[in-house]
């Protein structure tokens, strides 16, 4: 037995003999709550600096007298875009938030 299997046997839970894997325990519910509303809020971040990023990139390319270059209501469409994410990471759109969950917590058996 080499220094590696030395560190990984002394990581092991107690009741493990090497012989059966130990099945992961439950989350803690709060847990798993705080996991999720975080990975969702995560997510709409994500997608709310990737919207205000278009919409930034839109009003530098287009030409002077352009309707995406007049900032009147540009407060407006920037809590557009945020509602619009909050929306979109609720239903898990791009699957960030899943992602995170999938690191976050234990696999069910």
């Amino acid at each position: 037995m080499n220094l590696t299997d030395k560190t990984i046997e002394n990581t092991l839970p107690a009741q493990h003999n090497g012989d059966e894997p130990v099945a992961p325990a439950a989350p803690d519910p709060a847990y798993v709550a705080k996991a999720t509303r975080a990975a969702v809020e995560f997510e709409s971040f994500f997608i709310s600096h990737m919207l205000h990023q278009m919409r930034s990139t839109t009003k530098e390319l287009a030409p002077e007298d352009s309707v995406f270059r007049d900032r009147v209501n540009s407060d407006m469409l920037d809590m557009a875009d945020d509602l619009l994410a909050g929306k979109m990471a609720g239903q898990r759109a791009f699957g960030i938030a899943d992602a995170i969950l999938r690191q976050l917590l234990p696999r069910k058996a």
